[in-house]
């Protein structure tokens, strides 16, 4: 496997999870000012300073059937914050929005008390991600709609969603359907499903609507902006391989969805791994080579559009 193609796989790092509940508990891992929401952390075990991304969920899921994902990204260097925005909500993110305005304020005080020993994270490294409704939400705080203290260096949408068509945007509507109209400074990647915006019978609608989706979001962006789209895998198909309980169940059930969940997985957190190190680190070797070697990542892709040099590869 070529250097590039090892951000699809485990990194060199030991990735720990760390779960914690915003109540005060009698633990060593306490921290003096416990977290607004619960959290789910993945770090690095080697001591360090280590950049920071913190990742939103997606609609009705719990933060918990992420943890592959975390501990793939935490495993190449990378402090990963993922809180536990509700378990039932309606159509307006209104109230989440807000919520992580207030989780980022809360990591220059809170959160190296939760890491492991010798672990620092670097919040001038900071980088924002979400999934479906929560990629909805992470564009929706970086383009100023709440303020933060720290500011954010990279963006991603992972299959973001707006609502359930074009014209049917949940409130707040953050499509405007103005080409490049984001005013983001800041480099954006936005990775899409092949299978999102089909149905997987007739009850259920599309996971990822066309009109509301990765395409349109990206087609707002400005450069540095990123668009990977996976051929045979949906929605959900970066989620762990076992989601438990009757929400983990229902994941099954809603999307259509590709033979199995961990090449979309690894696919994922490997294109996030190698975004981070670009915008983050600085290190563009691998960003780079994916561009040039579209064969690399362990999924086929519909399309590459790099739209920092107009490079564009449409595989369809």
């Amino acid at each position: 496997m070529s250097h590039a193609g090892h951000v699809f796989e485990h990194g060199n790092y030991t990735a720990k999870l760390i779960s914690l509940e915003p109540e005060p508990v009698r633990s060593s891992l306490t921290s003096p000012s416990p977290p607004p929401k619960p959290l789910l952390i993945a770090s690095p075990c080697e001591g360090g300073i280590y950049p920071v991304l913190v990742f939103l969920h997606g609609y009705l899921l719990y933060n918990s059937f992420y943890s592959q994902l975390f501990q793939h990204v935490a495993s190449h260097g990378f402090i990963v914050v993922a809180p536990q925005l509700y378990r039932v909500a309606g159509p307006d993110s209104e109230d989440e929005i807000q919520t992580v305005a207030i989780i980022v304020d809360w990591l220059t005080t809170g959160l190296h008390h939760l890491l492991p020993v010798q672990v620092q994270p670097n919040l001038c490294k900071l980088g924002l991600a979400g999934h479906s409704r929560g990629g909805k939400v992470a564009f929706a705080l970086a383009l100023g709609h709440a303020k933060t203290a720290l500011n954010f260096s990279a963006l991603m949408g992972i299959d973001p969603v707006d609502g359930m068509d074009k014209g049917k945007q949940t409130h707040p509507p953050i499509l405007t359907y103005a080409p490049h109209s984001f005013n983001l400074n800041m480099a954006v990647l936005v990775i899409g499903s092949g299978l999102g915006e089909l149905k997987r019978n007739l009850v259920f609608p599309p996971c990822a609507p066309k009109g509301v989706s990765h395409q349109e979001f990206f087609d707002e962006c400005r450069p540095p902006a990123y668009h990977f789209v996976a051929k045979d895998y949906g929605h959900l198909d970066m989620l762990d391989d076992e989601t438990k309980g009757l929400r983990g169940k229902a994941t099954y059930c809603l999307c259509t969805s590709g033979r199995a969940r961990k090449p979309m997985r690894m696919f994922v957190g490997g294109v996030m791994v190698a975004f981070m190190k670009a915008y983050l680190e600085g290190e563009t070797q691998i960003l780079v080579a994916l561009k040039d070697n579209p064969e690399i990542p362990p999924v086929d892709l519909l399309t590459i559009t790099y739209l920092d040099d107009i490079f564009v590869n449409n595989l369809k």
